[in-house]
């Protein structure tokens, strides 16, 4: 099943940067239009770490409602209010070195096939852009990503709701669209979308069978 994707535009400027990137498959609307939208007509809502989090709060009904219908939501950023499904707020990573940052492959997974661990720590030497802390998961998640001491930075959650949530506790995932930094984190953007495609089809022959 093809997958048709809505993203809530915050309206930050750092956001704009990188919108719409290759992104044929997505319809990007005001966040402050969501309880105006029908989203019947898309099966994965893409919200970023720069959207305002006290509105989400407000609106945490409609995005449970839009993912127990069998979809799927996707959240790059730092939890700060309460309105994702099985979520809990970030925890800022404790740093002693620039080492406290690296990242590790917690479980091989589509999404980050072929990606080197160094490419997603570092970025031109610095390390800390991929991500500087977690949100504690949802038992029964599935870990994708971790800092040191097997702190989860990404993860899969199916048990929340009848449908699935990725959360990545850093910069928006699909940011990883173009070739334009020639290196292994190029892959994550569009392998992202291909998962999203086949994760939709999965759950909604859940539903028929």
């Amino acid at each position: 099943m093809k997958a048709n994707f809505i993203e809530l535009n915050p309206g930050a400027i750092f956001a704009q940067r990188g919108k719409n990137k290759t992104r044929e498959d997505f319809t990007n609307v005001d966040i402050y239009n969501l309880s105006n939208i029908d989203l019947t007509a898309y099966n994965c809502l893409v919200i970023s770490g720069f959207a305002d989090q006290d509105f989400l709060y407000e609106q945490r009904q409609i995005i449970l409602d839009f993912v127990n219908a069998r979809k799927i939501l996707i959240f790059s950023g730092n939890l700060v209010t309460d309105w994702l499904p099985g979520g809990q707020l970030f925890v800022p990573k404790k740093i002693n070195s620039h080492k406290d940052y690296e990242v590790s492959i917690h479980k091989q997974h589509p999404i980050f096939e072929g990606v080197l661990e160094d490419d997603m720590t570092y970025n031109k030497g610095v390390s800390g852009f991929f991500a500087r802390g977690h949100h504690p998961t949802p038992e029964g998640a599935e870990v994708l990503l971790t800092l040191p001491g097997d702190t989860p930075i990404t993860y899969i959650d199916r048990v929340s709701t009848k449908g699935t949530i990725l959360v990545h506790a850093g910069s928006d995932l699909f940011g990883y669209m173009k070739p334009e930094i020639n290196k292994t984190t190029d892959r994550i953007g569009p392998q992202l979308v291909k998962w999203v495609h086949e994760e939709i089809a999965m759950l909604q022959e859940e539903v028929t069978t």
